[in-house]
C-alpha cells in the first residue's frame, strides 16, 4: 500500500479504535509484537525513546549518539513536540502521570 492509497487512514483509523478499546497492556504488546517485524518494533520503541529524551531537554546529539537514530528522525520529533496541541506532548504528560 502506498503512503496516498485512502485504505491507509481507512486502516490505521481502524487499528487506533480496536487498540482504544484493549484495556489489556500485555494484549496490546503482544499484538504489537505479531503485527510488526522486530525492526520495526525496534524503529518505533527508538522514536518514543527519542520523544522522551527531547520531553527532557536532552541534547538532540546526543539522542542520537544514545540511541543510533538520525538527526533528521530527532529533528522531526523536536517540530511536533513544539507544536501547539502537540499529541507527543499529550502523550508525555500521561506518562508523566502514570509514573507518580
Amino acid at each position: 500500500m502506498k503512503i496516498d492509497d485512502p485504505r491507509v487512514t481507512e486502516n490505521l483509523d481502524e487499528l487506533v479504535r480496536i487498540l482504544a478499546k484493549i484495556e489489556d497492556s500485555e494484549l496490546i504488546a503482544a499484538f504489537l509484537r505479531c503485527l510488526l517485524t522486530p525492526a520495526e518494533t525496534a524503529d518505533i520503541a527508538a522514536r518514543w525513546a527519542l520523544v522522551k529524551a527531547l520531553g527532557k531537554k536532552v541534547p538532540q546529539r546526543k539522542i542520537a549518539q544514545d540511541l543510533g537514530v538520525s538527526l533528521c528522525k530527532i529533528t522531526r520529533g523536536s517540530r511536533e513536540l513544539k507544536k501547539s496541541n502537540s499529541a507527543f506532548r499529550r502523550a508525555l504528560v500521561l506518562l508523566n502521570q502514570e509514573k507518580r
